[in-house]
């Protein structure tokens, strides 16, 4: 199966119902929160440097969900957040995540000087750190970090 990367341009047509029923059987409420986060305007991903991205199978399905906000816990410009990043359970391990957030991260390098997220999960405390991200859970809304050159 081929998988390919997607910026979201029209947030109101995105159609997430299959990840926000699969993310709360695994007790996730993120993918939830972004849906009404879009519906309640709250968060569009529209501000300098943000935007939200999705990979798609062959077939024209999301199967994954991530995007980049201007980190509300940093007063600097230079630091996004890493925002609702799910990826379905049957694309896992197949590197679909990783292809998520290299585009995200490509995206920021252009906008930010850091990225930062925060996890409970080992299995994503794995991924991050894989993926090139430093643990510092010393600040309590953030655990991961990564620096952009």
């Amino acid at each position: 199966m081929e998988y390919y990367v997607e910026k979201v341009e029209d947030l109101y047509s995105l159609d997430l119902e299959r990840l926000v029923q699969e993310s709360e059987k695994e007790g996730y409420r993120f993918v939830a929160r972004l849906v009404n986060e879009i519906k309640d305007e709250s968060n569009l991903f529209n501000r300098p440097g943000e935007g939200l991205f999705c990979v798609k199978n062959d077939a024209g399905s999301i199967i994954a969900i991530g995007g980049i906000n201007q980190s509300p816990f940093d007063t600097t410009s230079g630091v996004g957040r890493l925002r609702r990043f799910y990826v379905a359970e049957d694309a896992r391990r197949e590197g679909v995540g990783t292809l998520l957030l290299q585009s995200i991260v490509e995206h920021a390098k252009k906008h930010f000087t850091e990225i930062t997220v925060r996890t409970d999960s080992s299995k994503a405390d794995a991924f991050y750190r894989a993926c090139g991200f430093t643990f510092d859970d010393s600040a309590s809304e953030t655990t991961h970090f990564l620096i952009l050159q």
